[in-house]
């Protein structure tokens, strides 16, 4: 007993552990260089590492769409280009060219025209798809004002095409004219107007062509007039298409500015009923304080009333204990 007490004490002077259990007189040594926090801080190291980042899908979903916004941008220059590209084709077709160079540039014009129409599909559908998604806060109303700038200019693109076309169709009329009028330069304005209208316009151009002494070169006017009705024909369909494209893309602005419209007019009332409240809440001061006015005006009445009563009444006790004595 006396042995464990010494080690026990020997023990603690030496800063050792002593284990009750264990005889021996070697202590302990005591731990050098832990950090009894160590494994506590692992954890929470681990915990932080495995928390999600609750603000990075939102910062994911806006960085998709400014690419889609980027994207869409990209695509809206292509189709712009490819519409000073389908004005240049036009312009060459009016020049006199071969048939091997007419034939490619039409091959050109013809491909050029699927590939913008192709595009112009794409695009309808994505800025749709931008209109879908929305969005609420901050991030809601940048969605918006963004996905609107896109869509307005893409309206103008399809303006700008539709531009394009009717001005070239009316150019290829008016070459069908001059060359109808060289195979018959006294035809009538009915017969000009039917030929280019192709409105029994082949039945006209080939009696014209029976009476004509220039045989050869009525023969290439007519072949050329039957070319530009395929090249007309061809810019109606672009044309209609344009106008179905606008249309819808029309009503996705409309139903976009009808909404603004509904936020401003919403707006509008809440600052109306707000200034209503605010009139109302005015009176209703005015009217306390008034009225808290009247209530100290009875009152210093009351007052004035019960201290004239006092007067009295003592002036009355007075007189009678004189009338007594």
């Amino acid at each position: 007993m006396a042995r464990d007490r010494l080690a026990a004490l020997r023990a603690q002077q030496g800063g050792g552990n002593y284990d009750a259990s264990d005889n021996s007189s070697n202590p302990t040594p005591p731990a050098q260089g832990r950090n009894p926090y160590a494994q506590q801080d692992y954890e929470m190291s681990n915990v932080k590492e495995s928390s999600p980042d609750l603000g990075a899908g939102a910062a994911d979903g806006m960085s998709g769409f400014y690419t889609e916004i980027s994207s869409i941008q990209d695509s809206l220059r292509t189709f712009n280009d490819n519409v000073n590209r389908i004005s240049d084709l036009h312009s060459r077709s009016l020049n006199n060219m071969d048939d091997a160079a007419a034939a490619r540039n039409a091959a050109q014009l013809d491909e050029l025209i699927e590939d913008t129409s192709a595009l112009s599909a794409t695009l309808k559908r994505r800025i749709k798809a931008l209109e879908r998604q929305g969005g609420q806060g901050r991030d809601g109303q940048i969605r918006k004002q963004q996905t609107g700038l896109v869509k307005s200019k893409f309206v103008e693109a399809i303006q700008s095409y539709q531009t394009v076309e009717q001005q070239y169709r009316q150019k290829y009329k008016q070459r069908m004219e001059r060359q109808f009028k060289i195979v018959k330069p006294d035809a009538t304005p009915e017969e000009v107007r039917a030929v280019v209208n192709d409105e029994q316009g082949g039945q006209i151009f080939s009696q014209a062509l029976l009476n004509s002494n220039r045989y050869g070169e009525s023969k290439a006017a007519y072949r050329e007039v039957q070319e530009r009705h395929e090249d007309i024909k061809r810019i109606e369909q672009t044309l209609s298409e344009l106008a179905q494209l606008f249309n819808d893309m029309s009503v996705l602005v409309e139903q976009q500015d009808e909404t603004i419209n509904v936020i401003e007019t919403t707006a509008g009332q809440v600052e109306q009923d707000t200034s209503a409240g605010l009139g109302y809440t005015e009176a209703a001061v005015s009217s306390a304080r008034a009225a808290r006015k009247k209530r100290w005006i009875c009152f210093g009445i009351f007052v004035v009333v019960i201290v004239i009563v006092a007067i009295v009444v003592a002036v009355e006790v007075v007189q009678h204990q004189g009338n007594k004595s």
